[in-house]
């Protein structure tokens, strides 16, 4: 049974598995590569709020999140809870995005190194050349880079230029990346790294991609619509709980 599954009569228990699942998040991107010393940042709306979200406190590896460790911060940066530092573009990615895009209950900024090398290519863009990447189509906006967010302004323009779409390829940056729940979130920066590997895997034989045909995409995106459960279980959530549970019998600390 994963830690977070024992929550059911704990008071507070949809905060406390918030936490959970937020500090899993981080551990999971340290244990897939996905992190970058101490910066990069992931947040997720505090439960029963809509102005305040959990964000670990800067200075900490992704690898020593624990749940108790996550801040509450609101959308002025006013810390509400916990005890710690709250960085700069941390602030104003994050409460820009969970403030004006839609329903962006979890937010995941990662400078991952493919998803990143993609992005860096002129006119980089991930292409439908695989299967993993399909189920991005049209589902990615690329946003040019402007400099370091150190301000609401450029917080609120790179929430604005997502327009709605779940993922930011942000150009000579890294990724941004949107969902209603931790399990959504992690997965699709998951599985969108895995489409920028391979893409970049096969750009590096110096061979043209064979890109998949429209109506082969759109029938597959159907696909991908109706199989999004198996047994009556959510196969996203299953994903993340089959994670949790590596986590709970390696690394059961990012629980406390």
């Amino acid at each position: 049974m994963s830690a977070s599954s024992q929550l059911a009569s704990v008071p507070g228990e949809a905060q406390r598995r918030a936490r959970i699942d937020l500090a899993a998040c981080h551990r999971l991107a340290a244990h897939f590569g996905f992190h970058e010393g101490i910066d990069n940042h992931m947040t997720m709306l505090v439960p029963g709020f809509t102005d305040r979200f959990y964000l670990a406190p800067f200075g900490l590896l992704w690898s020593e999140v624990k749940a108790s460790d996550l801040l509450e911060v609101d959308f002025t940066g006013k810390l509400l809870a916990g005890r710690g530092l709250i960085e700069d573009t941390a602030l104003y990615i994050h409460a820009s995005t969970h403030r004006l895009s839609p329903q962006p209950h979890c937010v995941l900024h990662t400078h991952m190194p493919y998803a990143t090398a993609l992005g860096m290519l002129a006119g980089g863009r991930l292409e439908s050349a695989s299967q993993t990447a399909v189920g991005f189509h049209g589902s990615i906006a690329y946003v040019d880079y402007n400099g370091l967010a150190l301000d609401f302004e450029e917080g609120e323009r790179l929430a604005r230029a997502l327009g709605g779409k779940s993922v930011g390829m942000l150009r000579n940056h890294g990724v941004l990346v949107t969902a209603d729940s931790a399990a959504q979130a992690f997965e699709r920066l998951y599985f969108l790294e895995r489409a920028c590997q391979v893409q970049v895997l096969a750009l590096a034989t110096g061979r043209p991609l064979a890109v998949l045909p429209e109506p082969v995409v759109r029938t597959t995106l159907e696909q991908f619509a109706h199989c999004g459960s198996v047994g009556g279980q959510d196969r996203t959530q299953l994903h993340f709980e089959a994670l949790k549970r590596m986590l709970d019998r390696q690394l059961a600390d990012y629980a406390g």
